[in-house]
């Protein structure tokens, strides 16, 4: 096990770039510490696998460090950096059986026999392999294939990490949730830093106890599933965690707080100093549909909307609303009262976020 140390790393394809927008990966500091847990979620393309590729030696940062329990890593190969890695798509032989693919990496390492078929057993119970041990990998469905290039990945119980790039993407969906449950255990029970890189946010919150979210070429947000999605530190965690993601409105200010197409929204003082002080044209208020409080008639400081759209998604309900120019969504449970063509909302002064250039007002930046 290690802590994972990225000090000051960026990294560029480019060979002479002249500015961020050449860099997959901008200047970052971050820290994955030892035996835990840990999730990179983000979009396609916004250097999550590239990040991945850079802790294991597969590539080589443009700028900054990897530092392994304090101890740079960078003029290591991927073979002395003791990291196993999953990909996205099965790295196994064919020509092997299963036993013998999970057993690879421990004879690569002269381990003795007897603890190399302990290990292996280990595993195949723990992934539900012992039916397909004898076969080779060849006749595998692909689900099987890629639960024996995750066995081979955590077979070792010496390693100072293991890195998963997607690995559950040829997975069949009724799997998913149970191979997620898996990788879980087997943390719990041997304690080993992993890394998970994935696009769904499901998956993240699932295996990880902190989730890096990844946006443009940066960490915006580590946190917790909770703290993201109570407290987005930026509008794009607000946009991509959660279901419907966040409303946002651009705003101005004014007396008592902010306003947007003469609708007030009054702040608390500490937070309207702040946006009174800044000199940006890019603020923001954002709340997510299931802290919006709908009414279905005239309330104190509710705003009226026109009903366009009513989701009912058994448990809960989706319900899309005209405020302004805007276009929003509030979750309601499946018993609550459910206005047709006019309704009324209000903001929590307690869930209702500001923003400033993207980044959360108190919050901190990555």
């Amino acid at each position: 096990m290690a802590e994972i140390h990225l000090k000051s790393l960026a990294h560029s394809y480019a060979k002479n770039p002249q500015g961020e927008d050449d860099y997959a990966l901008r200047e970052m500091n971050h820290v994955w510490e030892q035996g835990g847990a840990f999730a990179l979620l983000g979009p396609s393309g916004c250097g999550k696998s590239t990040l991945l590729n850079i802790i294991s030696g597969l590539l080589t940062p443009s700028d900054g460090e990897v530092l392994f329990d304090g101890k740079p890593v960078n003029h290591l190969p991927p073979q002395e950096r003791n990291i196993a890695q999953v990909f996205q798509f099965p790295v196994i032989y064919d020509s092997m059986t299963v036993f013998d693919n999970l057993a690879f990496p421990l004879r690569n390492m002269k381990v003795s026999e007897a603890k190399v078929i302990s290990k292996v057993h280990e595993i195949a119970e723990i992934l539900d392999l012992h039916p397909v041990l004898k076969k080779k990998a060849k006749n595998l469905s692909a689900d099987e294939k890629q639960k024996v290039s995750m066995g081979r990945g955590l077979v070792r119980d010496d390693v100072s990490a293991i890195l998963f790039d997607e690995p559950l993407t040829v997975i069949d969906p009724q799997l998913k949730w149970k191979l997620r449950r898996k990788l879980k255990q087997i943390h719990e029970q041997f304690s080993i830093t992993m890394i998970y890189v994935t696009h769904d946010q499901l998956e993240a919150s699932t295996f990880a106890d902190k989730i890096a979210v990844m946006y443009g070429g940066q960490i915006v947000q580590f946190g917790t599933p909770r703290e993201l999605f109570e407290n987005p530190n930026h509008t794009f965690v607000g946009f991509f965690i959660g279901s419907p993601g966040m409303n946002f409105f651009n705003v101005t200010p004014n007396k008592t707080g902010v306003e947007f197409e003469g609708f007030n929204i009054p702040l608390e003082e500490n937070v309207k100093k702040i946006v009174d002080q800044s000199t940006s044209e890019n603020i923001k208020v954002g709340i997510r549909p299931e802290f919006v409080h709908v009414w279905n008639k005239p309330t104190e400081d509710a705003f009226a909307c026109d009903v366009k759209h009513v989701e009912d998604l058994g448990t809960y309900k989706i319900l899309t609303l005209a405020l302004g120019s805007y276009v929003i969504k509030a979750r309601l449970d499946e018993d609550d009262f459910i206005p047709e063509r006019k309704a009324y909302v209000s903001f929590p002064e307690q869930w209702l976020k500001v923003y400033i250039d993207e980044y959360l007002v108190g919050g901190l930046e990555e």
